[in-house]
């Protein structure tokens, strides 16, 4: 069975994280409000990729004209939401904690344990159930014309949060 099958696994800051894909009707209502969620955030990345063309360094490139894209439409209750979605809310990632010799299901009380104090983390394992349940809609991103390299912007965006994690 499909939804039984460990598509990731993580982890982070000594627990173990299980990452199981979401079932066939879930999985395209969640793909509707992660890219609902995302496109601000893609739109962000490829205006910041465009703006630090020929900048030295990180310092030199204009914010201001990336942070409005990136912020339009993203709300503290929004990501709350997002992120309990993808983690919570369809039992598809269990955590063996360290120290401990059986996994236990992620709920909501234990993600707020584990995640305390590393909220990073929480963003990282999100990433993580994005990648196992959608990856294939983001490499099928690019138009015709060509003109978004989503795999590549995803591949960029995969390494960035990979080596926060590290």
């Amino acid at each position: 069975m499909k939804r039984m099958d460990i598509k990731k696994e993580r982890k982070l800051g000594g627990n173990t994280f299980y990452v199981r894909p979401f079932g066939a009707f879930t999985s395209a209502r969640l793909g509707g409000d992660v890219m609902h969620f995302m496109v601000p955030l893609i739109g962000g990345f490829a205006s910041l990729a465009q703006h630090a063309r020929g900048a030295v360094s990180l310092v030199d490139i204009d914010v201001s004209k990336v942070l409005p894209i990136v912020a339009d439409g993203i709300s503290g209750e929004k990501l709350e939401r997002i992120l309990k979605q993808l983690l919570v809310t369809h039992n598809n990632i269990s955590v063996q904690l360290e120290g401990e010799k059986a996994p236990k299901q992620l709920d909501e009380d234990l993600a707020d344990e584990v995640f305390c104090g590393d909220t990073q983390d929480m963003f990282i394992l999100a990433w993580d159930v994005i990648a196992a349940n959608f990856s294939g809609f983001f490499k099928k991103l690019v138009g015709p014309s060509g003109n978004l390299d989503a795999k590549g912007l995803l591949e960029a965006v995969q390494t960035k949060f990979a080596n926060m994690a590290s």
